[in-house]
C-alpha cells in the first residue's frame, strides 16, 4: 500500500519530495494495530463472565488483562497514524484528492464488505449455537427491542466510519482555518503544535482528549467504547479525533517521529507501570491513568519499531499489506472457529493459537490468490503487487 493512495492503511513515506523514503516501522505499526484487532476478538470469547459472539467452555483469567492492554493503545495508535499519513497525502496531492481517496478506500470498503463481514455474523452465531446446543450470546449493551439504527450497526467496521467522519471534519476545518489564519501562519502553528506533541510533555497533552472522551461517555472502565450504530457517540469521537490530530500535527513538525522515538525503553517501562495501575486501581483515577497509559504505549511502540524495524523485512511488509484485508474479513471466521473449538478440552492458549493461525492463514492465502495482484488489491491499497506465496508453491 502506498501513502499516496491510502492514508489509513498505506505504507508510510516521509517528506514532500517526489521519491520519499518509506518508513518501514510505521508500516509495521499500522499492520500490527489492525492484526491486534483479530487477536482481541479471538480473546474476548475466553474472558470469564464476558458476553461475546462466542463463549468458550474453558475461560482463561489471563485473557482480560491482555485485552485491556491491547484496547488501551490499539485504536489510538491507528488513528494517530491515520492522521500522520492523512496530512502527508493531503499536502502531496491536495485536499480534493485526499477526500476522494478516503471515500474510495475507506467509505466504499465499509459499504461493500459490510454484508460479508457483519451481516453474516448472526447466521454464524445461530448455526453455531444450535450445533453446540447453547444459548445464543447477546450483547448486554444492545437494545432490547432493536430499531432500524440497531440493525444498521457497523459492527467491527465502526472505526472505518468514524475515521471517514473525522477526515471530512478535519479537511473542512482546515479549509476554514486557512482562510482565517492564512497559509503561513497556519503552517507555523501546526509545526509548533507538532513540536510540543513530540516533546516529553506530549504524552500528557495527547492524553487530554482521551480523558475528555471518557468523561463524555460516562463509563470510564475499560477505555473508550465503540459506537453500536451508525450514529457517532461523543466518547469515541472526541478521543479518536484527538488521536488523529496528534498524528496530523506530528507530520507538520520536522523530526517529530525521531523525537517521539527517543527514550523508548523508559516510555515502555512507563507504559507497563501505568497499564498495571490502570487495571488494578478502579475509580476516579482511571480517567488519568488510562489515557496516560494509552499514549505512553503509542510513544514506546513508535520507538521500539523505529529501533528494530527501520528496514524492509519482507514478511512484515507482506503482512502490513495484507492486514487491511485480514481485518475486514476475519470476524466471521474467528467466531465460527471459536464455536467449533469451544467445547474441546484443550487449554485456552492452544485454542486461541489455533484460531489465530487458521484464520490468519486462510485469509493470507485468499489475499495472495485473489486480492494482492488484482483490482481488489489496487482498490484497497492503491496498487497491485505480484503474488508471493502461491507463486512459490507452484515452483
Amino acid at each position: 500500500m502506498t501513502s499516496a493512495s491510502s492514508s489509513a492503511t498505506a505504507p508510510a513515506r516521509t517528506g514532500a519530495d517526489p521519491s520519499p523514503a518509506r518508513l518501514h516501522h510505521l508500516d509495521a505499526l499500522r499492520g500490527g494495530a489492525l492484526l491486534l484487532g483479530v487477536v482481541l476478538h479471538t480473546l474476548l470469547g475466553f474472558v470469564p463472565g464476558q458476553s461475546w459472539l462466542f463463549i468458550d467452555s474453558r475461560p482463561a483469567g489471563w485473557a482480560l488483562p491482555v485485552i485491556f492492554v491491547i484496547h488501551l493503545f490499539r485504536m489510538v495508535l491507528f488513528m494517530m497514524l491515520a492522521g500522520f499519513f492523512g496530512r502527508m497525502v493531503l499536502h502531496r496531492r491536495g485536499a480534493g484528492a485526499y477526500v476522494k481517496d478516503r471515500l474510495l478506500r475507506i467509505g466504499l470498503p465499509l459499504v461493500a464488505f459490510w454484508p460479508l463481514a457483519v451481516l453474516t455474523l448472526p447466521i454464524v452465531i445461530v448455526v453455531g449455537s444450535a450445533l453446540r446446543g447453547t444459548e445464543i450470546p447477546t450483547d448486554p449493551r444492545a437494545a432490547e427491542q432493536p430499531g432500524l439504527l440497531d440493525m444498521l450497526t457497523p459492527g467491527q467496521l465502526w472505526f472505518l466510519l468514524l475515521l471517514l467522519e473525522i477526515a471530512l471534519v478535519v479537511v473542512l476545518s482546515r479549509a476554514i482555518l486557512l482562510r482565517v489564519l492564512g497559509t503561513e501562519r497556519a503552517g507555523a502553528i501546526s509545526r509548533r503544535l507538532g513540536a510540543v506533541l513530540a516533546s516529553p510533555a506530549g504524552i500528557a497533552i495527547a492524553a487530554v482528549p482521551y480523558g475528555l472522551g471518557l468523561l463524555a461517555q460516562g463509563v470510564r472502565t475499560g477505555g473508550i467504547q465503540e459506537p453500536l450504530t451508525i450514529v457517532p457517540v461523543p466518547g469515541a469521537s472526541i478521543a479518536y479525533l484527538g488521536a488523529f490530530l496528534v498524528g496530523w500535527f506530528l507530520h507538520a513538525a520536522p523530526g517529530s517521529l525521531a523525537q517521539v522515538a527517543r527514550a523508548w525503553p523508559v516510555k515502555l517501562a512507563l507504559a507497563g507501570v501505568l497499564s498495571v495501575l490502570a487495571f488494578l486501581v478502579p475509580g476516579p483515577m482511571e480517567i488519568v491513568l488510562v489515557p496516560l497509559a494509552s499514549w505512553a504505549w503509542v510513544h514506546a511502540l513508535v520507538g521500539v519499531t523505529a529501533r528494530f524495524l527501520d528496514r524492509e523485512i519482507p514478511a512484515i511488509r507482506y503482512l502490513a499489506d495484507a492486514s487491511y484485508w485480514i481485518y475486514l474479513m476475519h470476524l466471521p471466521l474467528v467466531v465460527a472457529l471459536g464455536m467449533a473449538l469451544g467445547d474441546l478440552p484443550w487449554p485456552a492458549l492452544v485454542k486461541v493459537a489455533v484460531n489465530l493461525v487458521v484464520t490468519t492463514g486462510l485469509l493470507v492465502l485468499v489475499y495472495d490468490a485473489i486480492v494482492r495482484s488484482t483490482w481488489i488489491g489496487r482498490w484497497l491499497s492503491g496498487h497491485r503487487r505480484p503474488r508471493a506465496i502461491l507463486t512459490r508453491a507452484r515452483r
